[in-house]
């Protein structure tokens, strides 16, 4: 069984409805919970050179930002570390309880326990109005295709554009963009952490129609030459930034920079410049 049969399989046995969008979305009096994990590896996730501080920052900015796709406000984080070198454990949780500082959360458990190789596993806890929750469905023929921020810069620095070092190391979480966003009325949204094209397969898959862009609309990371760029725009992972689908009267929305990149369409297809766009992007291999 190869990994996209073995996925789908998990999904059967969880529910494809509890498998749709980047939290799960309980019950909580007149509002929703978002709650949502990750796990990273030292030889998947943490490159060569980043501090102990960095690897913590990331691995709670990766949880922070999937609640900030769905419009919510981060409230609490619960970490686990696996330890290869029980040194690096101050500095880890330093950079996490920053960066939850940061943007509104407080760390309030976990557990500690020793590995073959560094692993943090962050469970984030996010509030948010019924109203105002975001998710991946929703998604209209005619909408606006948007994206916060610059794509391609975390993949530059892997590819020797330096100068992209914290965009990389210090992801930055859209949480005050992604609730405002929500609050605006967007169709649809989610994180282009695996990068634009697979992001925009994930939206389709989970919606009735599909997406065109150009890609000359699209940010490029400054100094990098084409088509370089574009690619790097495209397929880049890493980001953490916003994709999103709005109907044309309700953008702009106030204090919000974003970049309109596309539309949506009727025919299920992705397209970039009139063509098929590749399935490709950021993949977790193993």
């Amino acid at each position: 069984m190869d990994d996209r049969e073995l996925l789908k399989t998990v999904m059967r046995i969880v529910g494809e409805e509890n498998c749709r969008d980047d939290c799960a979305v309980l019950p909580c009096g007149g509002q929703v919970m978002v709650a949502t994990t990750d796990m990273l590896h030292k030889t998947t996730d943490f490159v060569e050179g980043m501090t102990d501080w960095q690897i913590g920052w990331m691995s709670a900015a990766v949880t922070i930002s999937d609640i900030a796709s769905m419009g919510a406000a981060p409230k609490y984080l619960l970490i686990a570390v696996g330890l290869d070198r029980w040194e690096q454990l101050a500095g880890v949780m330093q950079g996490a309880k920053d960066c939850c500082t940061r943007f509104g959360a407080a760390i309030v458990g976990g557990d500690i326990d020793r590995h073959n190789e560094l692993t943090v596993v962050t469970t984030g806890l996010g509030i948010v109005d019924r109203r105002d929750l975001a998710r991946r469905e929703g998604a209209w023929p005619g909408d606006l295709v948007c994206i916060t921020g610059i794509p391609g810069q975390a993949q530059a620095w892997l590819d020797g554009y330096k100068q992209f070092e914290k965009a990389l190391f210090e992801p930055q979480p859209r949480v005050t963009e992604g609730q405002a966003l929500a609050r605006g009325g967007v169709s649809a949204m989610m994180d282009d952490s695996d990068g634009i094209a697979l992001s925009l397969y994930d939206l389709m898959s989970v919606n009735t129609c599909g997406f065109a862009i150009e890609s000359a609309l699209v940010p490029r990371p400054a100094g990098v030459p084409e088509p370089q760029a574009r690619e790097l725009a495209l397929y880049g992972g890493g980001d953490y930034e916003l994709i999103f689908t709005i109907s044309p009267d309700r953008y702009p929305v106030p204090g919000v920079p974003c970049t309109v990149i596309g539309k949506v369409t009727e025919e299920r297809s992705v397209l970039v410049d009139g063509k098929p766009m590749e399935k490709r992007g950021y993949q977790h291999r193993w």
